[in-house]
């Protein structure tokens, strides 16, 4: 039997449709890239944006079409909050249940009956989804956390995803361990990671300390996303301390306006964002900072949007990731009056796009001629690419290395998709 997978979400999306892949691997499924030749069209949707909803209408219908023989699942916070529009599927699962998945591919192989797994979430466990084999990929993603409490105005994730809910330690160190055998870099992923823990009474700073000491053998360890208010004292105190620890931050920020972010109700302002972000700066002088950021939420005046990407500007970003405001039935930004017309929306994105460009150009830059570690991806044309510990991709050419090595560079020159390195000082490879 043959399956494919869509992923068409997150960081956490991924890590679960590979850790469901590895499943039914293990039970002689065979893995294929196209539809038409697969038994089974496995689709992780996303939820996130009315435009991430569509394309999970669009590949389930684009699969019924391609191959209407095969098992089509659905799963994910698309399916969660189910609208009635994905009826069409075979096997329809939220975000709970996913590991049943090979369990119910084999249950409809028999009868054909039709399979709902939805449930209420407010009481969901973690459910651990292991993953240990990222195929041709130096780095590997471990899911800690699951869930999040905070209920911004925007966001439809909470009922996607349900409360907040951790991975335990000891587990998040066996599956770190198995991680390590096969990549030389670990990212640490899940819907609010900066409160992994509450229920075991650890933090996410205990727990990188613990897997720094535990599992010695990985070269780096990698925070996938950290709100800024997660920025503890002790957190920023350790990544000063442990150069194994990425220097890249991704902390969302969704709106340089106090106004927006009140309406937002994001749980802190410009001030308390740009102080703590030239704190981290002071004390890790070679870090990189990135953010989320949001144009077009309800009431967003021309004004309003000036003062967001003037902040932008202010705070020197590496690059950023832009989102249009969607509208989330269920949500209170929906009901919110003054909604921002499309084309509005369509032109602040593309102004903070350029605005994102320019940026990553600038942080590009002020690297060469300077040192960097790299851990090598798989040989390409003759390069190695790689990526440095800020996350800059980088290409050592007429080098060949395997994949995972961990070699010092100097950057050497800039183009428009990856600084040029040339290799210094080669570290262990594994």
């Amino acid at each position: 039997m043959k399956f494919c997978i869509y992923n068409l979400g997150c960081k956490v999306n991924a890590y679960e449709a590979e850790s469901i892949s590895e499943e039914l691997i293990k039970e002689n499924w065979e893995r294929v890239d196209e539809e038409s030749a697969a038994d089974a069209v496995l689709i992780f949707t996303c939820a996130v944006t009315n435009t991430a909803a569509a394309k999970s209408r669009k590949v389930l219908h684009k699969a019924k079409r391609l191959n209407d023989k095969a098992v089509t699942v659905v799963a994910g916070c698309y399916a969660q909050i189910n609208d009635g529009m994905l009826d069409g599927a075979d096997i329809l699962v939220g975000s709970a249940h996913k590991k049943d998945i090979p369990l119910y591919l084999n249950q409809f192989l028999k009868d054909g009956k039709k399979i709902r797994a939805l449930e209420n979430l407010d009481h969901a466990e973690f459910e651990n989804l292991p993953a240990d084999h990222f195929e041709n990929h130096s780095r590997g993603v471990l899911k800690i956390q699951d869930g999040c409490n905070q209920f911004c105005a925007y966001c439809i994730i909470p009922y996607a995803r349900g409360r907040e809910r951790s991975l335990a330690p000891d587990l998040v160190i066996a599956e770190a361990k198995k991680i390590a055998e096969r990549h030389s870099e670990i990212v640490l992923t899940g819907i609010h990671t900066g409160r992994y823990g509450r229920e075991y009474g650890v933090t996410l700073t205990q727990l990188l300390e613990r897997i720094l000491e535990e599992v010695p053998s990985i070269k780096r360890l990698r925070i996938s996303s950290i709100e800024v208010t997660e920025l503890s004292d002790e957190f920023i105190a350790l990544m000063k301390r442990e150069k194994r620890i990425a220097r890249h931050l991704h902390i969302p920020l969704q709106a340089g306006c106090d106004k927006t972010l009140k309406n937002m109700g994001r749980p802190y302002d410009t001030a308390a964002y740009y102080d703590k972000i030239e704190r981290i700066r002071r004390e890790i002088p070679d870090v990189a900072i990135s953010c989320d950021i949001m144009v077009g939420f309800p009431s967003e005046s021309d004004a309003d949007f000036e003062e967001s990407y003037a902040f932008l500007k202010k705070c020197r970003f590496s690059f950023l990731h832009v989102f249009p405001f969607s509208l989330r039935e269920g949500t209170r930004a929906a009901d919110m009056p003054c909604q921002i017309d499309p084309a509005v929306k369509k032109e602040r994105a593309a102004k903070c796009i350029a605005l994102s460009r320019e940026l990553e150009k600038d942080y590009w830059q002020s690297w060469i001629g300077k040192d960097a570690e790299v851990i090598s991806e798989k040989v390409h044309d003759g390069y190695t690419p790689g990526y440095t510990s800020q996350y800059i991709p980088v290409r050592m050419e007429g080098i060949e290395l395997p994949r995972g090595s961990f070699v010092k560079v100097k950057m050497s020159r800039y183009s428009e998709e990856a600084v040029f390195a040339e290799m210094r000082q080669s570290h262990e490879i594994i």
